[in-house]
């Protein structure tokens, strides 16, 4: 949010977009739940169906409430537009699918969301999309990845499990000069932190549902782009395929955004307090975090990152699988769930994915645990974790 020209942080969390005077000067926007918009002549109907992006036809397209959202979440990613839908899944798909044809290539950063990674192994090569996973952590391994069909360039970073950021300005000018759209997942940093548009990158998606929403009683997905772009991707992918946003819930993360930078500051801090408690404990062997000092792109995700949020994973020291579990059972205070973002502080152990029938465990080691921490005490999760890690002894 360093660019002068756009509004101020306050301004659009509070006033943009939400044009009080068409609803009786409440705080609060209203839910407008109508699925259908009526014409008081056959000119404001041709009118509304010459750009259903920017006119109320039928809530599918372009909804009040929802385009309330769209116009703050665009100004916080700093471009001219942007999309929301059922799911992070559902956007990460539609700016993909929107940006290839059969016989193109994708080159990705290994290690992505899971889903994604499916989009591309799993639903893509039907149609004769090709793929590529690179190390993207040097920008030399992207370039000797791409190809002359290569039309996507996508992103993640830092990813959600061991951080590993590439770097944006640098993506952004190879694949520029190559006619090549670069896209990122930057649910991690939220816009708070990272602003990949200002670097360069064409499409900056999100998982709303994680810091965005940060109530955990939405799934959204969010994706930002130029104007171009997002009418592009809504008259195709979002309009044909329909994965909208209800406007139920688009006023649900206009609610969590309200409170969005207070709530990324608490779990910045609670989770660097977290992690100093934890550094050089003789039950921790490593830390994963960007912040961190032994991190090998701390350099890196200074100079793209203004903070990092709440999640950092740890391997501890432990030859055994029962007391690894046991450590996981003994905690209380961390909740064993998938996603982050919300009040509560969360654990994804990486042994939970072991012995589960038809799954592939993943790279990581069974001593692996990514951590999440919400908004409380820190001191209080603390003492739930140094006495948890006893059952490591």
């Amino acid at each position: 949010m360093n660019n002068t020209n756009q509004p101020h942080l306050s301004d659009i969390l509070t006033h943009l977009g939400e044009d009080r005077k068409n609803y009786f000067q409440a705080i609060s926007p209203p839910v407008i739940q109508s699925s259908n918009f009526a014409f008081p002549d056959l000119a404001a109907f041709r009118e509304a169906f010459s750009d259903e992006l920017e006119n109320h036809v039928y809530s599918r397209g372009n909804n009040p409430t929802v385009e309330i959202l769209r116009k703050k979440l665009a100004a916080l990613e700093g471009t001219e537009d942007a999309l929301v839908f059922s799911s992070g899944a559902g956007a990460i798909a539609a700016a993909v699918i929107g940006n290839v044809k059969a016989g193109d290539h994708v080159v990705c950063q290994q290690g992505p969301y899971s889903w994604t990674a499916a989009l591309l192994r799993k639903f893509l090569s039907r149609f004769e999309i090709e793929h590529t996973f690179v190390d993207g952590t040097d920008i030399q391994h992207i370039e000797a990845a791409l190809r002359p069909n290569t039309t996507v360039l996508y992103l993640e970073s830092p990813n959600t499990m061991t951080y590993e950021c590439q770097d944006l300005a640098a993506c952004a000018a190879l694949a520029k000069a190559r006619g090549i759209v670069t896209m990122i997942d930057n649910s991690y940093s939220s816009p708070i932190y990272q602003n990949p548009a200002a670097f360069g990158i064409d499409i900056v998606l999100h998982s709303g549902t994680k810091y965005l929403n940060g109530h955990s009683d939405v799934v959204v997905g969010v994706l930002c782009g130029s104007k171009t772009m997002v009418k592009k991707i809504f008259e195709s992918e979002l309009m044909t395929l329909g994965g909208i946003l209800s406007p139920h819930d688009a006023a649900l993360v206009i609610r969590g955004l309200r409170t969005l930078p207070l709530r990324l500051l608490r779990s910045d801090e609670s989770a660097k307090w977290l992690i100093g408690k934890l550094d050089g404990h003789e039950k921790v062997e490593r830390i994963w975090y960007p912040f961190h000092p032994s991190f090998p792109q701390l350099e890196l995700a200074k100079r793209q990152m203004r903070g990092c949020g709440g999640l950092f994973s740890v391997k501890f020291k432990t030859d055994s699988m029962e007391k690894m579990e046991a450590f996981i059972h003994r905690m209380e205070r961390f909740l064993m769930a998938v996603s982050w973002g919300g009040h509560e502080s969360l654990i994804i152990p990486t042994i939970g994915f072991y012995n589960i029938p038809g799954r592939v465990a993943p790279p990581m080691p069974w001593q692996f645990v990514r951590f999440y921490i919400g908004l409380e005490d820190p001191e209080w999760l603390w003492e739930d974790l140094e006495r948890a890690m006893e059952e490591l002894s």
